[in-house]
């Protein structure tokens, strides 16, 4: 096995995905749950990350040259998503206790775009496109499954967190949180059209 690669993937990926900085974004969607049903969101949306990351790093050069999507695009989208979910933490809407709590933001927006965002795809990607031996390809699915790993135990005991902040202080974690998605947001959104406009000016016209 190529530990070199193995190391580079691990440490690569642990920096994208911030499983700390994750943390209080998922106590603010999960905050309201019990702890099996917490545990079961962690788990679901790790699970759901790593199946996006390693279909995208098995076929998502043809994936996205099938539907003629560029890169930018599939971060404009997600920078959309994460938009949508960070008013929703800000107004408070997500706390209506008229709507019904499920672990489906476990898929959206924990598992993907936050975990198996448009960074951690196109990290996965380039990695696939060095390696050209099967030590290659094991050291990158060795790293994959590694950070997820991490992932999942950084959430799994973010319950702790939960018993000492109390109601009063998951909302304010919501808040806080909400401000967060928002800036990831933002910068996915700036970095898209920034990569449109370059594309844009480098195109022959």
């Amino acid at each position: 096995m190529d530990l070199k690669l193995l190391g580079e993937v691990f440490v690569t990926l642990l920096v994208i995905l911030d499983p700390p900085g994750a943390v209080p974004i998922f106590l603010a969607l999960t905050g309201q749950l019990e702890r099996r049903a917490r545990h079961r969101a962690a788990l679901q949306a790790v699970l759901l990350a790593l199946g996006v990351i390693v279909a995208f790093a098995l076929v998502g050069r043809q994936i996205l040259a099938y539907l003629h999507i560029d890169l930018p695009a599939l971060q404009g989208a997600g920078g959309l998503l994460l938009l949508l979910v960070a008013l929703q933490l800000l107004t408070g809407k997500s706390d209506d206790p008229a709507q019904e709590v499920t672990t489906n933001v476990a898929l959206v927006p924990l598992g993907t775009p936050l975990l198996a965002g448009p960074g951690a795809i196109v990290a996965t990607m380039l990695f696939v496109r060095r390696a050209h031996t099967l030590p290659g390809y094991a050291a990158i699915a060795v790293g994959i499954v590694a950070v997820m790993l991490v992932v999942y135990l950084v959430l799994r005991f973010s319950g702790v967190l939960v018993r000492v902040l109390r109601p009063s202080g998951i909302e304010v974690v919501t808040r806080i949180a909400g401000l967060l998605v928002a800036a990831i947001a933002v910068q996915l959104l700036a970095d898209a059209i920034g990569a449109f406009v370059t594309t844009y000016l480098h195109s022959p016209h």
